[in-house]
């Protein structure tokens, strides 16, 4: 099982990468941004380190850990996490009748998500890179956005 202090470090390097993640939207100006981001890092990392440690707690003597630990009830637990983050970013999306808002920040509260689960299971590199990857993802596919908004500005200008 893991030691108190592992998981204290598992939670605080997902609250880390959930805080990139984060400052990136806030830096956006989006309505998610780094306190809800470290939130949903942590939260699914708490969850994560639940699941793993449930064997060693619901076992009647530590030889059931294995039999506890093939029966994959910490996978169920990474499941519903990745339904129940669905649902909080269903909340964030918003529809009229020209546009749809908040599908990046409700796919990035989601990628926050697994990241915390990355952290949660001790796959921090992984997490790490991943978190770096998002980030520049985000960053760089905003400034093309505006890029365009701007070029279509001018060129709309123009054709009038």
């Amino acid at each position: 099982m893991l030691g108190f202090e592992q998981m204290i470090v598992r939670l605080l390097i997902a609250l880390s990468l959930g805080a990139l993640v984060g400052l990136e939207r806030n830096l956006a100006g989006k309505e998610a941004g780094m306190r809800t981001e470290m939130l949903i890092s942590g939260g699914a990392s708490l969850f994560t380190i639940i699941a793993l440690a449930l064997p060693y707690l619901a076992a009647p003597s530590p030889e059931f850990v294995p039999q506890a630990v093939l029966n994959g009830t910490f996978v169920s637990v990474i499941a519903n996490i990745v339904v129940g983050i669905g649902f909080l970013g269903a909340g964030i999306i918003i529809q009229t009748r020209e546009h749809v808002r908040g599908l990046t920040t409700a796919a990035a509260v989601w990628a926050t998500a697994a990241i915390g689960i990355l952290a949660g299971l001790g796959l921090w590199q992984f997490g790490l890179a991943a978190t770096l990857i998002i980030v520049v993802l985000l960053y760089l596919s905003r400034k093309l956005e505006v890029e365009e908004m701007l070029t279509q500005k001018t060129r709309d200008g123009f054709s009038q």
